[in-house]
């Protein structure tokens, strides 16, 4: 038996490097993440983290655990209480990008180390959105972002 997972593969008309920066720069993940932005220098054992735009408040936080730039990232993620404390147990997330002829490149997202098998939908419920405006966001700006 498998260790519960959600697992999100996609196409995107981007390069690698635009994707990477999506991923990986504060100022960019504020687009398309709900006005979240992501805080880390990307070397192995560093801490990541999530602030919400409005409050500047902590609301996720983790830990590089793998950086290939504009090949391979893994965190570690769990959510903060608004008293600064976790909220759930560290989950691992993972991406993986690949570059396609034709200016495209395939990515796979997966979010794994989850508590049970019923986690899988609650985090493709809060992925979903993020991972659509993430795609929007790219198309958008195309070959000159």
């Amino acid at each position: 038996m498998s260790d519960p997972a959600f697992v999100h593969e996609d196409v995107l008309d981007t390069t690698p490097s635009r994707l990477w920066a999506a991923l990986t720069s504060g100022e960019i993940t504020r687009r398309y993440w709900f006005d979240r932005r992501v805080e880390s220098d990307w070397t192995v054992g560093s801490a990541v983290r999530f602030y919400d735009g409005d409050s500047d408040r902590l609301t996720d936080s983790g830990e590089v655990l793998e950086c290939e730039p504009t090949r391979r990232l893994v965190y570690s993620f769990r959510q903060e209480a608004s008293d600064g404390g976790p909220v759930s147990p560290a989950t691992r997330v993972s991406f993986e990008l690949r570059p396609l002829p034709g200016g495209k490149v395939r990515y796979r997202l997966v979010h794994d180390r989850l508590v049970e098998a019923a986690d899988v939908a609650a985090w493709r419920e809060g992925w979903a959105p993020i991972l659509a405006n993430l795609r929007e966001y790219l198309a958008g700006h195309g070959a000159t972002a």
